[in-house]
């Protein structure tokens, strides 16, 4: 059976994933930190009851030694990688002037390093393997056009469609397809940080600026689920994106074009 890898794979967006991905035949490994490390294990069993084979492992995405690790568990453990999900991704919301070191270091250490070097790993094992292979990012319609308060996060963004062209130039000859999903607003526990910040910043009442969102910037005015980006990753890991590579889709209900 084939292998796909996803981090931040506990919940929202990582979580529908995995699952849908388990729908699609993988077996799958499932990555994320150690402080998520039940709501890894609960996601582990749905997919067991799926009658695939999954299993955990803690990582942070920013350290390089602990991806390597990642991807060694997952080969050694499953039997090789097809297909890499680099999902993990943070968020500090914070105006330009108030965006601490911390938090842009924070940000893009994950979001960008973080990318990076899964798939450079990821890449490095499929090319040992022979048989290409699918590395898909986790991008953001702020890689398109960027908002107030997202000074770090689009900046990584956009990184991330950079690293993703130039893995899909590098890593062609090895018939490794490299893509990346730019989901627009998902009403996740990332969205309750940014919340939290449109509340600050506009006193709206708290829990409102999801539905804002929805009817005034989508142009279909429909609710976007994780479910809903985990079928476009079904899609960049399948057959019919087999002459798709370098590509970042948009997936926001209409919000930009490209």
């Amino acid at each position: 059976m084939p292998v796909a890898l996803v981090t931040g794979a506990s919940r929202g967006i990582g979580k529908a994933i995995s699952l849908q991905l388990a729908d699609d035949g993988y077996d799958m490994a499932l990555a994320d930190l150690s402080i998520q490390a039940s709501q890894l294990e609960a996601a582990r069993a749905e997919i067991e009851q799926k009658g695939r084979r999954a299993i955990c492992i803690h990582a942070d995405v920013s350290k390089e030694d602990e991806v390597r690790a990642m991807v060694t568990t997952t080969v050694e453990s499953l039997g090789g990688l097809d297909t890499m999900v680099a999902n993990a991704g943070i968020v500090k919301p914070n105006k330009m002037f108030d965006q601490t070191m911390e938090e842009w270091d924070q940000v893009m250490g994950v979001n960008a390093k973080g990318l990076f070097l899964c798939y450079r790993e990821a890449g490095r094992q499929m090319i040992k393997q022979g048989r290409g292979g699918r590395i898909i990012g986790a991008c953001s319609n702020s890689s398109f056009r960027p908002s107030v308060s997202g000074v770090a996060y689009s900046a990584s963004k956009w990184a991330v469609r950079g690293i993703t062209q130039v893995a899909a130039l590098e890593l062609a000859q090895h018939g490794i397809n490299v893509n990346a999903y730019c989901p627009g607003p998902v009403e996740t526990e990332m969205w309750a940080e940014i919340d939290a910040n449109v509340t600050k910043h506009t006193g709206a009442a708290p829990g409102s600026s999801y539905e804002q969102a929805v009817q005034t910037r989508m142009a279909l005015k429909q609710r976007l689920t994780p479910e809903d980006i985990a079928l476009t990753v079904s899609f960049l890991a399948g057959p019919g994106s087999r002459n798709m590579t370098g590509q970042s889709l948009l997936v926001d209900g209409g919000q930009y074009f490209s």
